[in-house]
């Protein structure tokens, strides 16, 4: 039996899209999403935390993400969890990051200054492959909406 690969994150982004050119004209942007999730602690103080999510996406859909999304723009990003390592002075370094194959900007369009509908019925999508350029770059639950201020520092 085959396994099954699929994540969906909504979040806003913690920073602007970082787009780049690679191999044989194979485009891939990087996105920075975050997630948040509420609750009552046993001493009834409300407790928050945030989850960062290393998003990576591939072709013409990382074209249109790097062009329309910004920092603190909300998501909706499905796709699968992919694993990568690379040497670093001597050191083994791992990555764990979502290859997505969907990208759904949520908000509206006044809000954002960007035509959210951009392809495919108001979603993005691209092939489940990564766009030529697999690993030949070296990037060094359902809950309420993430808090998110403009101007707050991103910790990374």
């Amino acid at each position: 039996m085959a396994g099954v690969n699929k994540v969906i994150v909504i979040g806003r982004l913690g920073n602007d899209p970082e787009m780049k050119a690679v191999g044989q004209g194979a485009t891939v942007t990087r996105l920075s999403v975050a997630t948040s999730e509420n609750w009552v602690d046993k001493g009834g103080q409300k407790q928050e935390r945030t989850e960062w999510h290393r998003i990576v996406v591939w072709g013409k859909l990382a074209e249109i993400c790097g062009k329309y999304l910004s920092k603190g723009r909300q998501v909706y990003v499905e796709g699968r969890l992919q694993t990568r390592s690379w040497e670093d002075n001597g050191q083994k370094k791992y990555s764990t990051e979502i290859v997505a194959s969907t990208v759904q900007f949520l908000g509206s369009n006044a809000e954002q200054g960007a035509n959210s509908n951009a392809t495919q019925g108001g979603g993005m999508n691209q092939s489940s492959g990564n766009g030529g350029g697999g690993n030949d770059f070296n990037f060094a639950d359902f809950g309420p909406e993430p808090t998110f201020n403009q101007g707050e520092e991103i910790p990374f």
